[in-house]
């Protein structure tokens, strides 16, 4: 029988214990129809990740008893995801993808030519703790409010070693640089001021692929290969 995975927000996952988590109590009754005797797993998203027996459940608790603890498995590389918002739904497309690859930050852009500005962070929340609990990180990716693209490059510029991702790039990744910022454009491209900004803080030209990517594509392509 599959196990399912559930965060578990603001819980102390003792050994044995009654939760009471109203979210994911409507998800055991009346979504999954879990019954006593089967076995969930939960993760805190920060130290634990452990096996559970429910031993008694109804509509307002369950108990649930220890059976075992696993090893929680995390990105080896802290890469952040720096996009242009995209139109319709591929943000979210980004977001389920990008944490199923093990991104650790999220970070939508408005640039010159971006088409879309509109930013739903709670429905990106929802999205990212979905993907991790399917996936099986241990981990729960940070999303940010989007920024814009001169900002995001002060702010992160002496913290990252920040890559642009284009076709006729001219660097490769540094095995050895544990925290990357990967930087994906517009459509449209990225106009003149933010390719000086980029000259001017020394971002690297990052040489994606032979043939011309969307840009949905190009961001699990890159992060894919970062994580590598």
């Amino acid at each position: 029988m599959k196990l399912h995975r559930f965060l578990a927000n603001d819980i102390e996952l003792k050994h044995d214990f009654w939760l009471h988590d109203e979210r994911l109590l409507h998800q055991w009754n009346n979504v999954l129809r879990f019954r006593i005797g089967q076995q969930v797993v939960l993760f805190d998203g920060k130290q634990h990740e452990r096996l559970y027996k429910i031993t008694e459940l109804t509509k307002t608790e369950a108990h649930l008893a220890h059976v075992t603890d696993f090893v929680r498995k995390l990105p080896n590389r802290n890469v952040y995801l720096m996009w242009s918002l995209l139109k319709k739904d591929k943000n979210d497309w980004v977001l389920q993808k990008g944490t199923e690859i093990g991104v650790s930050h999220f970070l939508p852009l408005l640039a010159d030519r971006s088409e879309k500005t509109g930013f739903n962070h709670e429905r990106a929340e929802r999205i990212i703790i979905e993907a991790a609990e399917q996936c099986g990180r241990g981990d729960i990716p940070i999303v940010r409010e989007p920024m814009h693209v001169g900002v995001a490059v002060d702010q992160l510029h002496d913290k990252l070693t920040l890559y642009i991702c284009e076709q006729d790039g001219e660097d490769s990744l540094e095995e050895r640089v544990h925290d990357v910022g990967v930087l994906i454009g517009p459509e449209g491209g990225w106009s003149e001021n933010e390719k000086a900004l980029f000259q001017n803080k020394g971002v690297k030209h990052l040489n994606l692929h032979d043939f011309t990517l969307r840009a949905e594509t190009a961001a699990v392509v890159v992060c894919s290969r970062a994580l590598q």
